[in-house]
């Protein structure tokens, strides 16, 4: 039983929910079958009470005591078990939307005929739209539902009047031409990354729609367009900076799923830029980052990924700004997945001791903690390079780069990762190794380096081996 759809859906359940669903199950509207109502309190003693995996058998027990048990009359019950789960998490998700509360009571009253409730409650749906800052393709979807229960009393009451259809078949477009935007921007970002063919549809006249009815000065209508623009034209960095105004301006009306994939999208194409070498983005990059926090859009239900936090140290320290990313290491760590932690706040402490030149303060931050994930171990480990080559400790970078190659073909790190810090160990040897009174071998190492297809760290390798060349 610990393996089947209905345990696993119950123990996504917090407890103010589960309590919620028993009283659901008592409510005799919704449930009068009493062994389902005892099953489900056999399940939650299992997850709240005993921590214990629950077992048919003794399932069966609580749901029909002094029965003898029966498979196929357990699957049954299990199964109208799970059928009530299923509407309880529907109407729990319905009730928490407003606009929908009011919008079917008044479908309901129309269907009763009885206008005076139905236009009243049609006007409290209104209300609710408008109090809503949102004005993405949901917004306009409601609003279309609101205008065609309006029409419908209209038309009763008057046949030949058509005020409400073209108001209609307006907020018909911009909920298309929102939705398709928004497709067609998450389309074309991933065919940049897994290069696939891009077929733009419609695009191409849909782009002139917007454009001849000035629509694109609608805030979601302008945001997704400037967006795809972005992303259509990427060497065009007016186009990037027109939908940076735009996300920072007008991203508070789109939901809060879609402002997270437009900051991913403006980020994404941020360390394009900067990995194709302009390293300017760096201050762009931060920028989003920072905002991108105040907004809570790079959070996912409060928890802050791994990565995400790496990463948002790292360009920090890239723009020069150490006194921020201390800060942001200290403030975001309790937002971290449990698991990594301590790991990731370390690290991340240990990035900033290595930008102010702390060497000792950064080695004994990377020896506190435990690095499970292979690739933070090899972030570790290349931070490691760097401090015994700059402080100039040759026989502690000779044993740790042997020791680095090794862990990567034994951890077998694959694809990108493997070739990227094979490159890193290889051009760290031949740097330590390089004759700095031999130019032209220099030369030849600089170039190699730059011309290098995957290396990660090529800019602290371009500036070491510079000072190298007299």
């Amino acid at each position: 039983m610990e393996k089947s759809l209905l345990y696993q859906a119950a123990r996504q359940l917090g407890r103010r929910d589960a309590q919620q669903f028993e009283k659901w199950l008592r409510s005799p509207f919704f449930n009068q079958d009493e062994a389902v109502l005892r099953l489900w309190a056999y399940l939650a003693e299992c997850r709240w009470a005993l921590g214990l995996a629950p077992e048919k058998e003794k399932g069966f027990a609580a749901a029909y005591p002094g029965e003898r048990f029966q498979g196929q009359k357990m699957r049954l019950l299990m199964s109208r078990l799970y059928k009530q789960l299923e509407q309880f998490l529907a109407y729990s998700e319905l009730a928490k939307d407003k606009r929908l509360h009011h919008y079917h009571l008044a479908r309901a009253f129309r269907h009763r005929k009885l206008w005076g409730h139905f236009q009243r409650a049609l006007g409290q749906a209104q209300q609710h739209l408008d109090d809503d800052s949102a004005r993405n393709a949901a917004y306009y979807t409601h609003r279309l539902q609101l205008q065609e229960e309006a029409h419908h009393l209209q038309s009763t009451n008057d046949p030949t009047e058509a005020t409400h259809l073209q108001e209609m078949a307006d907020v018909t477009d911009r909920a298309y031409l929102i939705r398709r935007l928004r497709q067609s921007c998450l389309l074309l970002a991933h065919s940049t990354v897994y290069h696939p063919d891009f077929d733009p549809g419609p695009m191409p006249a849909l782009l002139r729609f917007a454009e001849s009815r000035e629509l694109t000065g609608e805030p979601a209508i302008g945001l997704y367009y400037y967006c795809y623009r972005m992303l259509l034209h990427p060497e065009s960095e007016e186009g990037f900076r027109a939908f940076q105004s735009r996300l920072f301006e007008d991203g508070d009306c789109v939901s809060a799923v879609e402002l997270r994939d437009l900051y991913l999208l403006a980020i994404n194409y941020c360390v394009r830029q900067v990995n194709d070498g302009r390293q300017s983005f760096y201050r762009e990059l931060y920028m989003l980052y920072q905002k991108g926090l105040e907004t809570g859009s790079l959070l996912e239900n409060g928890v802050l990924s791994r990565f995400t936090y790496h990463n948002i140290a790292a360009t920090g320290l890239q723009a020069g700004e150490q006194e921020w990313v201390e800060q942001f290491i200290h403030q975001f760590r309790d937002a971290l997945e449990r698991p990594y932690r301590e790991s990731s706040f370390s690290f991340c402490l240990a990035r900033l001791e290595y930008a102010r030149k702390r060497f000792g303060e950064a080695l004994s931050l990377l020896q506190k903690a435990n690095y499970r994930d292979p690739l933070l171990n090899l972030a570790t480990k290349t931070l490691q390079l760097k401090i015994y080559y700059e402080s100039g400790e040759a026989g502690l970078l000779a044993a740790h780069l042997d020791a680095m190659a090794n862990y990567i073909r034994r951890k077998k790190v694959i694809g990108y990762h493997r070739a990227n810090y094979l490159n890193i160990t290889r051009y760290a040897k031949k740097m330590a190794a390089a004759n700095p009174y031999d130019q032209t071998e220099i030369a030849q190492l600089l170039e190699a380096i730059r011309q290098e297809e995957v290396l990660t760290e090529r800019l602290w390798f371009l500036e070491q081996v510079k000072l190298l060349m007299r």
